[in-house]
């Protein structure tokens, strides 16, 4: 996903806003948002409006259903005499009850003089009838009556929000009840919003029948206007509304009479709302950093918050919160996603350690430069053996930045872990161009404080590839210059071909051995368990060295094959050894190409299945570099083998620049340490601090620690004293033939790592 254009989030913001105008999105939208809404907004009832409940407590004492109309005459004389502005009530009276009942209520309407208004409503006819029946009071009570209207209409999804300002019953138009008493006038059917954010347990309220008794102080009511209805439960009448949940219809007529009485508000128009949000959003989207645009972002929120809650307290326009705060929401999570997808963007073509673009930029850049010059750097292991893996970054990148000045676009590309790679201008002499650079780089850089020497080799080359400049670059650095200039050796490289196609046929004949070199147990002075590793008997050219065998096999996409022959050899032989009884452990190397390879992973999962030895017997050893090649598909695959039971080892510990994450996300059961920091760790203070701290590190997580390059007697006396688990070298022994090895494992009398053997 990729998010660059601006009008385009905007764009789709205002899709969001307009979604949210459709009832299946805007109503789920409002039920979240009313409540904040009200919360904020909320303020007490005016104490104008005064609700006489016939309460539970009413109910009770009158008992009967419907209440004889005597009470309510009685009430009204009541709250005439009190001084009430006017009585309205929210009762069904449109069926005759008994006459002398009527006639008692329609004498207390006239000596109300003008006080009193009766309710009028239209109902469905029956459950399957849908026409509406107009409900009007008797005629007997309508004589000295205003007439207005109490109907309620609940939205879509059943929730009260709106009050109309009048309704046609009867084929005349009526004031509804909010309406008459706020004396507000309006066409039927225009509706206007319910200001739910009026607090409903601040509206005053009497109990009916304390009313009907005179049980009130008459300043309750004086000079107000009085709703007599309905909030007993078992009287029905109730509806759900936002905020609140569910409440009388009289209590939702005082919430709309309270909210005529501060003026009629309407609804503010939405395509008003959602331009405004889109401008306010436009600071944000233009934000070139995810932090600056999402302070932007929050400040048109509250911005856009105050506005349309101010639109409502002192305008009287309310405005729908949610279609604006979708698309300010959805423009932030659009921006988020436009941040995450250039992340990772970068991340790909991005070196981790040194924020250079690395080879898939490289690769990406579309043309081969004409003239590609490819900077090895020599003495890298060494920088890595003294400086931290910050420091050596550092090192690489005041590097890179010396090498702008000599490439002809300023970009320089970190290929390689020592590897630099850039594009000579092909308007000058290479030979000017590099000799200038090389006054640059022959000065040591400054890291942490301290001049860092690094040392660099140059091959250049005329076709654009990395390998031909690389091939340049080691002969170089073998000739002692500064740079060379691509020449192929096309012998070599012949018997090279050569013998990647003898491969195939020696692995057939046999001609593929493995040998094991032990690891010393240092708690029991015992070997307990061996690293593999491939020797190739040439009938011609004698024992080939994998140095130069194995390198080509992962060039050539043989490295698979050789690999799964030499994992077959180590199950046979490790069952062998187990069967006399030696419980070894084999290690076996895994080329990084072979981490994201799922061919592979298949065929070694089929070899797996028919292995003639617990799987527990082996260990699978990958150096850093390679579980950094495709982190994730390499993950992946280890763990795959982990939940088989195959142990995992990281060979070369130290030598890679993301030593610590990947500790963390492999699963390791074992840390190699590299023989460069264990070779003199007798000797070099540094060294010895750099073991210790790696043993104390692998045992809090709970890793077993091998030590390689074991040489010398106070190397291996060191390691037992840091309590290092297993130490492999020459001084413990050289890698053994199977029978050799099963002599050495048979001579269990003979003290082991006490000599060099092999």
């Amino acid at each position: 996903m990729r998010l660059r254009s601006s009008p385009l989030i905007l764009l789709i913001a205002a899709i969001a806003g307009v979604t949210t105008m459709l009832p299946a999105v805007g109503m789920p939208l409002k039920r979240l948002i009313e409540p904040l809404r009200i919360a904020v907004m909320s303020h007490p009832a005016s104490g104008d409006v005064v609700v006489v409940e016939m309460d539970a407590r009413s109910v009770d004492a009158i008992r009967r259903w419907p209440w004889p109309r005597r009470h309510y005459a009685a009430a009204v004389d009541r709250l005439r005499s009190a001084g009430a502005a006017t009585i309205v009530f929210d009762v069904d009276f449109s069926t005759a009850s008994d006459p002398v009942d009527d006639r008692l209520f329609a004498d207390a309407i006239a000596r109300a003089d003008g006080r009193v208004a009766l309710p009028t409503f239209a109902q469905q006819a029956g459950t399957t009838d849908r026409r509406n029946l107009d409900a009007l009071p008797v005629p007997a009570l309508r004589a000295h009556a205003s007439l207005a209207s109490v109907s309620i209409q609940p939205d879509l999804d059943g929730i009260v929000r709106d009050m109309p300002l009048a309704t046609v019953t009867a084929d005349t138009p009526r004031p509804s009840l909010s309406a008459y008493i706020a004396a507000r006038a309006g066409r039927a059917g225009q509706s206007y919003p319910i200001d739910f954010a009026t607090n409903p347990t601040t509206i005053p309220r009497l109990s009916f029948i304390d009313v009907e008794r005179g049980r009130f102080d008459p300043h309750a009511v004086r000079g107000r206007h009085v709703l007599i209805g309905a909030t007993a439960i078992e009287m029905g009448d109730r509806y759900l509304v936002p905020a609140h949940g569910v409440l009388p219809g009289v209590v939702i007529q005082a919430l709309a009479t309270e909210t005529l009485l501060a003026g009629t508000p309407a609804h503010g128009t939405r395509p008003l709302i959602l331009a405004l949000a889109l401008l306010l959003a436009v600071p944000g989207v233009a934000a070139r950093r995810t932090s600056v645009a999402a302070v932007r972002l929050a400040i048109a929120l509250v911005v856009f918050t105050a506005v349309v809650l101010a639109a409502e307290r002192w305008g009287g326009v309310r405005y729908p919160l949610a279609i604006g705060l979708a698309a300010l929401l959805v423009t932030g999570a659009l921006i988020a996603a436009r941040d995450v997808a250039r992340r990772f963007r970068d991340n790909r073509l991005t070196d981790e350690a040194t924020g250079l673009p690395n080879q898939r930029a490289f690769a990406g850049r579309g043309d081969h430069p004409p003239v590609l010059a490819l900077v090895q750097i020599t003495n890298l292991e060494p920088l890595s053996a003294v400086l931290g893996a910050d420091e050596v970054a550092q090192a690489i990148v005041r590097t890179a930045e010396r090498l702008r000045l000599a490439s002809a676009d300023g970009h320089v590309y970190r290929v390689r872990s020592h590897q630099l790679a850039m594009a000579l201008p092909t308007d000058a002499d290479v030979a000017d161009i590099l000799a200038g650079a090389r006054g640059l780089l022959i000065e040591p850089v400054e890291v942490a404080g301290r001049k860092v020497d690094v040392a660099l080799s140059v091959g250049v080359t005329l076709d654009g590839q990395l390998a031909t400049a690389a091939l340049a670059a080691a002969q170089a650095e073998a000739e002692g210059v500064f740079w060379r200039a691509a020449s192929i050796n096309r012998d070599q490289l012949e018997r090279s071909v050569s013998l990647m196609g003898e491969l195939d046929a020696a692995i057939a004949a046999g001609q593929i051995e493995v040998h094991y070199q032990p690891k010393l147990a240092l708690s029991s002075n015992r070997i307990a368990s061996v690293e593999a590793l491939v020797r190739w008997r040439h009938p011609q050219r004698g024992m080939v060295p994998p140095d130069a065998f194995i390198p080509l096999a992962e060039q050539s996409d043989r490295i698979g094959t050789l690999t799964l022959h030499v994992l077959g050899i180590v199950l046979r032989d490790a069952a062998r050894w187990r069967d006399a009884g030696h419980r070894l452990t084999a290690a076996v190397n895994i080329s990084a190409k072979l981490l994201t390879s799922p061919a592979f992973t298949s065929a070694a999962d089929a070899l797996l299945d028919d292995a003639p030895v617990a799987l527990d017997a082996l260990i699978f050893e990958v150096t850093e570099s390679a579980a950094m090649a495709d982190a994730d598909a390499a993950v992946a695959t280890l763990h795959h083998f982990r939940a088989r039971g195959i142990a995992i080892s990281m060979d070369d510990y130290g030598t890679g620049q993301s030593t610590l994450s990947y500790l963390q996300r492999l699963p390791l059961s074992e840390l190699k340490i590299d023989r460069r920091f264990v070779q003199f760790a007798h000797e070099r203070d540094a060294d010895a601090a750099l073991v210790r701290s790696t043993i104390e590190l692998a045992h809090a997580l709970r890793l077993t620690v091998v030590a390689e390059g074991i040489e010398e007697a106070e190397t291996l006396a060191l390691l037992t004293t840091l309590r290092c688990d297993y130490a492999q070298g020459y001084f413990i022994s050289r890698p053994l033939a199977y029978d050799q090895l099963i002599v050495r494992l048979a001579d269990a009398d003979e003290p082991t790592g006490t000599r060099m053997s092999g």
